[in-house]
């Protein structure tokens, strides 16, 4: 090896590595420290593995030295010193201090420290459980036990007042209810109820804490809260606790029920349950119920009639046959059957399955539906009081929280809008026509004619007056001024023409029409849609509308149309203007949707089937200058003596503009002065309405106001079984009944009494409105005409050789503030003229005719929806 290779020599003492070991102090043996632990450069930046004393260093000398520091610091991580490689500082233990609650965890650091201890735990699920118990306890104490059925359900009067504050009725017999023994209870009764509702009854504890659980998640979602009570919560809620669906009343009822589990036998909670619920029909306890509605008392009852009276504790609203669709249209007499029935069959199912009866005895009971006595009217309901207790009732359970049942136990004082000398008016109105026109033992087609009508105050929506049938005590519970079903023929036209006034035409490209506006009014039109096509049938063949006569009126404008209800103009005119924005505009005026028929052509001729009342409000918004006031019937309920919220006026809004109001206004005088409705021309004041017949007769209407009255009159028969409408052919021994007959008679003869006194204040003017738009639909004139003869039209209205010879008309007969019409074949109009109160015409399908859902009235052309009430007005 060459010299300049050798290594120098090194100075004595041991050289750099023995002034290394002097610097750092370590002793023979010991192993040196990690670079870097010094801190020098050198420390850091060894020439080596080895030193020159031949010691060799460990591999991992920086973790070992991290163990000896911890090692120093009692087993805990030190802080890093600073460095100069600029490593981040390791963070400061946690102190190791005594807390009560120890979270976050001392002593832990990341996820560790977050994790509750199993101590902690177990002491927070002590303390839970712990307060739950005492609070139990708090509740348990707190609360009593019913010591007896008498001070439960208590029934008391509810008393009804007229505008002027005069009492009506006092409705109710004060207690309708009578206490039994557990003895004089049938066995069968208490097996249907237990087989029912709580089949662990003599078993359980008297708490269902699932049903309970689902009643808050329900009550937490704004659902039902009904359902899933024992026996035994159900007698508490009767005995001791609002019907209100709150959190603290069913804590409330949970404690209450526990306790009278334990102080009451399963005989006593039974006999108090069955004593305390409300059966309908005003009835309280089984004994009342009994003789409600089998005319026997409780011990008395079979199997069968056991089994229908516990379906009526699901409700018996929804669960009576007689119905009550007055408070609800869904409860009709045919809904309400098949609830029942249904319900009925069940429960005696479930009491054989249950072995509560024999296999005999099931057979014979399941063999015959137990129908229950028709329902008696009760003390100071005779006449039209019923009607207008009804009526006001159920005024109160839609505008409150009141229930039912709460209602029916009484105690409220209610204050309606019925005037006595009106609704006094209206009866006698109707009763005199019925003399004069009417003769049932004589006549077959006189039998069943019913007539509902309704009177309300324009700007206001006050319910002054309305007849709803033969009375209570007659057994007709039917309230015919707020029934649904009866469809209201050619009083729905003047919506139409409000709607073209309003919205326009296709033809008009959304420009108001004009009542002098020409359509075709001749007899057997196709009708047309919007895009010139003709509406089809069914089976793909042209609809044609009919009018009620054949006569070949030519065209002629809106306004002589209304006067003479000929059908075809005003069916191609809501084809043009577009259904919807009929409905539309009949909505706004107070028609309630759920009495709305299809939108088929047929739709602008009355299908649908308001009631009188809500026909009454709808046309006080036109008397109204186009401002709509909902219809109301209660001022102030108060519940001994304190006053019930809830029962300020409607508010008024402009439902259609005013000028289109007094246009409609100024049209429907003319019906009265020249056309259908001449019959109220005896009323010798000013006033409009309209007339309106039905397909097949089946009903007659009349609607006319004054700026301070409008009233509606129905007239139909009905199938007293069936409840089906019945042709008026023949009735008053007439070939047919028309609106401008009987129903105008009977609105003239109230609105005579009803009127006495006033001043006849008129009409607001009408201003001229839209374009006038000549032989709408015409088509261009061709050399060779190809449509069929009934269809032929003209450029011109002139007249057909069949009415030149009828008497022309007088100025006025046919002059309104338009100016004088021209248009051809115009005579005078006489009631109806021969029958031109055009019918409701068939739709182009069998099932366009029917309306959905609901309870149906009469030929499938009734609405579950309709009615002063189906929503929440009335």
């Amino acid at each position: 090896m060459s010299e300049h290779r050798r290594k120098p020599p090194q100075p004595q003492g041991g050289g750099r590595a023995a002034a290394r070991r002097g610097q750092s102090g370590s002793s023979s043996g010991r192993r040196a420290a990690p670079r870097g632990a010094t801190g020098s450069a050198s420390d850091s930046y060894g020439s080596g593995f080895y030193d020159s004393g031949g010691e060799d260093r460990a591999y991992g000398g920086r973790a070992e030295a991290r163990r000896a520091a911890q090692r120093n610091t009692g087993g805990r991580r030190r802080a890093a010193e600073p460095s100069r490689g600029g490593r981040r500082a390791a963070p400061a233990p946690f102190p190791d201090k005594k807390r009560l609650i120890d979270y976050p965890r001392a002593g832990k650091y990341g996820w560790q420290r977050w994790l509750p201890s199993w101590k902690l735990v177990s002491g927070l699920c002590i303390g839970f459980l712990g307060s739950l118990v005492a609070v139990a306890g708090i509740g348990y104490a707190m609360v009593g036990v019913p010591t007896e059925e008498n001070a439960a359900a208590l029934s008391q009067n509810n008393v009804y007042y007229w505008a002027d504050g005069t009492q009506m009725v006092a409705s109710g017999s004060g207690q309708n209810r009578q206490n039994v023994s557990f003895e004089r209870i049938p066995r069968e009764m208490r097996d249907a109820v237990i087989s029912a509702e709580n089949k662990t009854f003599y078993e359980d504890s008297g708490v269902d804490p699932m049903g309970i659980a689902r009643a808050l998640a329900n009550m937490a979602r704004g659902g039902d809260t009904q359902g899933g009570s024992t026996i035994t919560q159900q007698f508490v809620k009767n005995t001791y606790l609002s019907q209100e669906q709150t959190v603290s009343r069913k804590f409330k009822e949970m404690f209450i029920s526990i306790k009278v589990g334990t102080k009451l036998s399963k005989d006593q909670i039974l006999q108090g349950y069955l004593n305390t619920s409300y059966y309908g029909r005003g009835a309280y306890g089984i004994q009342a119920a009994a003789q409600t509605y089998y005319g026997k008392d409780a011990e008395e009852l079979n199997a069968s009639e056991c089994a229908f009276l516990a379906a009526l504790l699901k409700g018996p609203t929804y669960y009576d046959p007689a119905g009550n669709a007055s408070l609800d249209t869904s409860a009709s007499k045919e809904a309400n059957t098949k609830r029942s029935k249904e319900r009925w069959g069940w429960i005696l199912q479930q009491m054989h399955n249950d072995k509560k009866i024999s296999d005999a005895d099931y057979q014979k009971a399941i063999s015959k539906y137990p129908m229950p006595q028709e329902r008696k009217a009760s003390k100071g309901m005779s006449g039209q009081i019923g009607y207008l207790a009804d009526t006001a009732k159920k005024y109160v359970l839609n505008h409150s929280n009141i229930t039912e049942k709460q209602f029916d136990q009484g105690g409220y004082q209610i204050k309606t809008t019925f005037q006595k000398s009106k609704v006094e008016a209206l009866t006698k109105a109707v009763k005199k026509v019925e003399k004069e026109k009417l003769d049932p033992e004589k006549r077959e087609r006189d039998k069943h004619v019913q007539f509902g009508a309704a009177s309300v105050k324009p700007k206001d929506g006050a319910i002054v007056a309305l007849y709803g049938g033969a009375g209570y005590e007659n057994g007709h519970f039917n309230n015919n001024a707020d029934t649904s079903g009866v469809p209201v023929g050619s009083t729905w036209k003047p919506f139409v023409l409000a709607a073209a006034m309003e919205h326009g035409t296709y033809r008009s490209d959304g420009r108001p029409l004009s009542p002098l506006s020409k359509y075709n009014g001749n007899d057997h039109l196709k009708v047309r849609n919007n895009d010139g096509t003709y509406v089809l049938k069914k089976d793909n063949t042209p609809f044609f509308q009919e009018n009620e006569s054949e006569k070949p009126w030519g065209y002629i404008s809106l306004r002589k149309a209304m006067e003479q209800s000929v059908n075809t103009p005003f069916v191609q005119l809501g084809m043009d203007v577009g259904m919807k924005n009929v409905r539309d505009v009949a909505e706004k005026a107070g028609i309630l949707d759920a009495s709305f028929a299809h939108l088929n052509p047929s739709f602008a001729l009355g299908t649908s089937t308001p009631s009188a009342i809500r026909m009454a409000d709808a046309y006080a918004t036109f008397a109204a200058s186009g401002k709509q006031a909902a219809p109301y019937s209660v001022t102030s309920v108060k519940f001994n003596g304190q006053e019930v919220p809830g029962f300020e006026k409607p508010r008024i809004t402009q439902a259609m503009p005013e000028n289109v109001a007094n246009n409609v206004t100024d049209v429907l005088e003319n019906v009265i002065q020249n056309g259908t409705g001449r019959n109220a021309l005896s009323l010798g004041r000013t006033a409009a309405g309209k007339t309106g017949t039905t397909d097949e007769n089946k009903s007659a209407w009349f609607v006319g106001y004054t700026q301070q009255l409008s009233t509606s009159v129905a007239m139909f028969r009905e199938d007293p079984k069936s409840a089906k409408l019945l042709s008026m052919n023949g009735t008053a021994g007439e070939a047919s009944i028309h609106g401008g007959d009987v129903p105008t008679l009977v609105w003239t003869e109230y609105m005579k009494a009803a009127l006495k006194g006033e001043t006849d204040l008129g009409f607001p003017a009408a201003e001229k409105i839209g374009e006038i738009q000549d032989a709408v639909g015409a088509p261009s004139p061709t050399p060779t005409p190809s449509v069929e003869p009934s269809e032929t039209v003209t450029e011109s209205p002139s007249p057909t050789p069949s009415e030149s010879s009828s008497p022309s008309p007088s100025p006025s007969d046919t002059c309104g503030f338009f100016g004088c019409e021209k248009d051809g074949g115009q005579e005078n109009g006489g009631a109806d003229n021969g029958g031109t109160d055009g019918g409701v015409s068939p739709a182009p399908t069998p099932t366009d005719t029917n309306v959905d859902g609901g309870t149906s009235r009469g030929n499938g052309n009734g609405s579950g929806g309709g009615g002063l009430f189906g929503g929440t007005e009335g």
